[in-house]
C-alpha cells in the first residue's frame, strides 16, 4: 500500500509539473487589455515569459508592468497584426530578445454591427484583415520560428462562439465569417504542422466581460439581460475563467490535444 501510494503521488506530481511553464516564451496579441490581458497574466502566472503586441501601447506598458510584478520579462510591442512585414520583424524582435519562442496566442481581432445587406465593404475587409489576415502573418511567422528551433511548440487561435452558431444578434455574419475561419484554419494547420511536433488547437469563448460587451451593455440593455438569461451558468464569463484553459493548451498538460476547439462559453451553446 505504501508503495502504491508513493506511485500515486508521484504521478499526481507529474501532473501538476506538466502545467508549469518556466523558461518558456509566448507570445500573446491583441494583450493590452480584455481577454488578452487575462491570458497574458494566466501564462505569467504559469511561470512562462511574454511577448506582448497590440495596436495600444499604454494598455501594452501596463499589462508589461503587471508581469514584472510576478517576475516574469515582458517585451511590450506596439504592432498590427493586419500587416506581415510588423509581424515578421516583431517574431525576429522575439527571437532577438529572448533567444525563443514557445507558445503564440493569436487574440487580436476586430468587429463591428450592421445587417450583411447594409454591411460597408470597407467593414467586412477590416474584420477579415485582422482577425484572419491577422491571425494568418503571425502563424505564418511563428511557425518558421518554431520550426527552425526544432523543440515544436503550442499556438492557440482565439475564435469564437460566433464561428459555430449563428450569430442572435443578427449583425455580424462577418465577425462570425471570420471567426468560423479561424476554426478551419485551426484543424488545417493541426495536420500540416504536427510532424513539426506544433500543436495548433482553439480557444471558442461565449459572452465575456469586455469593452466590446460593456458597450452592448450600454446600447441595449434588454438584450444584454436576455443573453444572460439563454447562458446555463447565469453570467457573463470572466478573464479568469480562460485563464486554466490558456495554460492547459499551452502546456504539456495537452501534449496529446492538436486540432480541438475548446469552448468556453456557460453551457450557450449546448441548447
Amino acid at each position: 500500500m505504501a508503495a502504491s501510494g508513493v506511485n500515486d503521488s508521484a504521478q499526481i506530481a507529474a501532473v501538476l509539473d506538466s502545467f508549469r511553464l518556466g523558461g518558456r516564451v509566448a507570445l500573446v496579441t491583441g494583450a493590452g487589455r480584455g481577454l488578452g490581458r487575462a491570458m497574458a497574466i494566466a501564462l505569467g502566472g504559469a511561470g512562462a515569459d511574454l511577448a506582448l503586441c497590440d495596436v495600444n501601447r499604454p494598455d501594452l506598458d501596463a499589462v508589461a508592468d503587471e508581469l514584472r510584478t510576478l517576475g516574469r520579462r515582458a517585451l511590450p510591442l506596439e504592432v498590427d497584426v493586419a500587416l506581415d512585414s510588423q509581424v515578421e520583424a516583431m517574431v525576429a524582435q522575439i527571437a532577438g530578445e529572448f533567444g525563443r519562442l514557445d507558445i503564440l496566442v493569436n487574440n487580436a481581432g476586430v468587429t463591428s454591427r450592421s445587417p450583411l445587406e447594409d454591411l460597408p465593404e470597407e467593414d467586412w475587409e477590416r474584420v477579415m484583415r485582422v482577425n484572419l489576415g491577422g491571425l494568418f502573418h503571425c502563424c505564418k511567422w511563428a511557425a518558421r520560428q518554431l520550426i527552425s528551433q526544432g523543440r515544436g511548440g503550442s499556438i492557440i487561435n482565439v475564435a469564437s462562439i460566433s464561428g459555430l452558431v449563428g450569430n442572435r444578434g443578427g449583425d455580424n455574419s462577418h465577425y462570425c465569417a471570420s471567426k468560423g475561419g479561424v476554426i478551419a484554419l485551426t484543424r488545417s494547420l493541426a495536420v500540416e504542422w504536427a510532424r513539426h511536433a506544433i500543436r495548433v488547437n482553439a480557444l471558442a469563448p461565449g459572452y465575456f466581460v469586455t469593452p466590446m460587451t460593456d458597450r452592448l451593455k450600454q446600447r441595449d440593455p434588454n438584450f444584454y439581460r436576455e443573453l444572460i438569461g439563454r447562458i446555463p451558468l447565469g453570467r457573463f464569463g470572466r478573464g479568469i475563467d480562460l485563464a486554466g484553459a490558456v495554460v492547459f493548451l499551452a502546456s504539456d498538460a495537452s501534449a496529446f490535444v492538436t486540432g480541438h476547439v475548446l469552448v468556453l462559453d456557460g453551457g450557450y451553446t449546448a441548447w
